[in-house]
C-alpha cells in the first residue's frame, strides 16, 4: 500500500460508509461508496478500484454473490469481506471466491488496510485456547445451511428440521461468542 489509489466501499450501513470513507481519504485514497450491489458494479466499471471492502450481508444481495462479479470487472482489485455475522463457512467461501481477506466487524481503517496488505499466510497466527462452544457451532451450521439454500429461510428451516419462525428468531440474534 505504498502508493494507494482508489478504494471502493460497499456496505448498506451509511454511517459505517461515512466513517470508513473519511478514514480512507485521510490515508490518501480516492474513495467511492456504494450501498447496493448494482451501485458497486457500476462504480467498479467506471473507476476500476485498486481495493474494495464488501459487506457480507447487503439488503438485497450477498457479498459472496457480488465478489465474483466485481472481480470479473476488476480482476486486479484486492478485496476484503467485512461482516458482523462471521462464520467459518462464509470465510472459507469468501477466500475461495477470490477475497484477499475476511474480517469481523467492528473494524477500523488500519485493520482493513493491514488485512489487504498481508498477502502471505501467517503460520504464527494465534490459535484459540478453547474450542468453539456448542451454541457457536450450531450458529455456524445454521449459517452454512442457509448459504447452501441461497438465503431461502423456508428451505433452510426444512433442511434443519425446524419451524421457519424459530429459524427466523435465531437468525435475528447476534452471532454467539466463541
Amino acid at each position: 500500500m505504498d502508493n494507494p489509489t482508489s478504494f471502493l466501499i460497499i456496505d448498506d450501513d451509511e454511517l459505517f460508509c461515512r466513517v470508513m470513507e473519511r478514514a480512507m481519504k485521510r490515508r490518501g485514497f480516492a474513495v467511492f461508496v456504494a450501498n447496493t450491489a448494482d451501485q458497486a458494479l457500476s462504480m467498479a466499471r467506471q473507476h476500476q478500484p485498486d481495493y474494495a471492502s464488501i459487506d457480507l450481508k447487503l439488503v438485497e444481495s450477498s457479498g459472496l454473490k457480488l465478489l465474483p462479479e466485481l472481480l470479473a470487472i476488476v480482476p486486479q482489485c484486492k478485496t476484503i469481506i467485512l461482516t458482523g455475522y462471521s462464520s467459518i463457512s462464509t470465510a472459507v467461501e469468501a477466500i475461495k471466491l477470490g477475497a484477499t481477506n475476511y474480517l469481523c466487524k467492528p473494524v477500523d481503517a488500519d485493520e482493513v488496510l493491514h488485512a489487504l496488505k498481508t498477502e502471505a499466510p501467517d503460520p504464527d497466527a494465534k490459535i484459540a485456547d478453547h474450542p468453539p462452544s456448542v451454541n457457536r457451532l450450531t450458529w455456524e451450521h445454521i449459517q452454512r445451511v442457509l448459504q447452501e439454500n441461497d438465503g431461502n429461510i423456508s428451505a433452510t428451516a426444512r433442511s434443519l428440521g425446524m419451524h421457519r419462525r424459530t429459524l427466523q428468531r435465531k437468525l435475528q440474534k447476534r452471532p454467539v461468542k466463541r
